[in-house]
């Protein structure tokens, strides 16, 4: 087991140079000078080429690249140019309340997806399997933005159920806080999610209801309520982990649309505003957290899946 995890820490490390590599030089191409950025369009080009200089920013690319590496290794984020303060402690102040809105969508996603996706194998051509299918395939098929918009309509605007705009409150835990005004963020977020996760889900169930171990239990009249539980259910999540692993990203991406829908203080937020301020150094570090993120998912659920099932490990 130590050996698989020294492997895929090794792998986990060189995708991560790869990624900071590809954005920051991509960046870089679709970028103006920094001190342009910073000191704006009326500023003398004598300014701007002063201010390159002293930060180094009229150094090669490769150079200014080794010298970002080397910042990293020191946590060291660098500094927004725009709100003038350490990338990481604006990161930090929003990080939170991110976490907590993709936790909670994930959460709201597996709770309802796991159930269903086992009720449609169970069910298999049924119509309640039929109908299921057909609305996740909608709601698969509607992007995020558009069934936020229709949630706003329908229960904040024609039912005043819940209200338009996402909580404002710089609590990590507003999603717990204050739910009623979470709700429709939430619901956006995992709706997506719970589509996917149903139909894995159902796949792998039905996988499952077919192995021998199965028709075994039946035979021996275990109920089928014990079957499901103690029998289908472990074997049917193991596939789901990695799924979910490499949905972390989509989350991430999903947090976009989400907060900027709402009015969210969040990550995806502050990456808007950013984008709209041409504020480099907070969108090379938001993208490099959502390469952390998905090489991170992958990684865990690598483990998860190999501690579950031990052949995994051997036959990697």
């Amino acid at each position: 087991m130590a050996r698989y995890v020294l492997r895929r820490l090794v792998v986990s490390a060189f995708v991560l140079l790869g990624i900071s590599a590809a954005v920051f030089f991509m960046l870089h191409l679709v970028s103006e000078s920094p001190g342009r950025v910073v000191l704006g369009q009326r500023a003398s080009p004598e300014a701007v080429a002063a201010f390159n200089r002293e930060h180094g920013f009229d150094r090669s690319v490769i150079t200014q690249y080794l010298a970002y590496l080397g910042q990293l290794l020191r946590l060291d984020l660098g500094r927004s140019y725009k709100l003038n303060e350490d990338v990481a402690t604006l990161l930090a102040q929003y990080a939170g309340r991110s976490a907590m809105l993709s936790l909670a969508g994930l959460v709201v996603a597996l709770a309802v997806a796991i159930p269903l996706g086992i009720l449609q194998a169970v069910r298999r051509n049924s119509l309640v399997d039929r109908a299921t299918t057909a609305v996740s395939y909608v709601l698969y098929a509607t992007p995020s933005f558009l069934l936020g918009l229709l949630l706003i309509a329908i229960f904040s605007q024609a039912l005043g159920l819940f209200p338009a705009e996402a909580s404002q409150s710089h609590s990590p835990w507003v999603v717990f806080t204050d739910p009623w005004a979470m709700a429709l963020p939430v619901t956006t977020l995992a709706a997506g999610s719970i589509t996917v996760f149903a139909q894995y889900q159902r796949s792998s169930a039905l996988d499952q209801l077919g192995q021998d171990y199965i028709r075994v239990a039946r035979a021996k009249g275990l109920p089928e309520r014990l079957i499901l539980l103690r029998h289908l259910l472990r074997n049917a999540c193991l596939p789901l982990i990695t799924l979910v692993g490499t949905l972390v990203p989509t989350l991430l991406a999903g947090n976009l649309i989400v907060e900027s829908l709402f009015n969210y203080p969040g990550l995806g937020l502050l990456f808007l505003n950013s984008l709209h301020r041409e504020d480099y150094p907070v969108l090379l570090a938001y993208t490099l957290i959502g390469g952390v993120l998905t090489v991170a998912g992958n990684f865990v659920a690598d483990l998860l899946v190999a501690a579950a099932d031990r052949r995994i490990e051997l036959r990697k």
